[in-house]
């Protein structure tokens, strides 16, 4: 949810209203074979709490998310940021957080620092705020809309 909190408002709230219209969409579906096909040694989707599902982890230190572009990297690293604010909750300190670019053959590298906690925690009362909504969002009316898996109930 952190993920669609920077992508779409609305689309934060038809997810976490359990209206899903991934399965199926195409560019969902090259994102999965994207990650199925890269870093095949590692123990991959490390499932926590049932909630999120981390693409791999390095010796309990360093967690890696795999993406197919940088287009919307700014949900990226906060949706990175989280994973390591939640395991540091579990007692589990990670120095950092590498989004890979495998199809680009880049990386960046992502810390964790105070501030970001801090905005985290608002972010996430955010979160809860959008779910209580008894409707969605307006439609942001951007150009990754006409991508979106969401599309339909947005617009048609």
């Amino acid at each position: 949810m952190i993920y669609y909190y920077f992508v779409c408002k609305r689309k934060l709230w038809y997810f976490s209203n359990d209206l899903t219209m991934e399965k199926g969409n195409e560019l969902v579906e090259i994102g999965k074979l994207i990650d199925e096909n890269s870093y095949k040694r590692e123990k991959k989707n490390i499932l926590i709490d049932e909630n999120i599902n981390i693409d791999f982890i390095k010796d309990w230190k360093v967690i890696h998310e795999v993406k197919k572009s940088k287009k919307i990297e700014e949900a990226s690293i906060w949706q990175l940021k989280y994973y390591m604010y939640l395991l540091k909750e579990k007692g589990i300190n990670i120095e950092k957080g590498i989004l890979d670019y495998p199809i680009l053959r880049k990386r960046k590298e992502i810390y964790l620092d105070e501030k970001s906690e801090q905005d985290l925690e608002k972010i996430l009362q955010d979160i809860k705020q959008i779910q209580l909504l008894n409707t969605p969002p307006l439609a942001i009316n951007d150009p990754i809309c006409q991508k979106c898996a969401y599309y339909e109930l947005c617009y048609i």
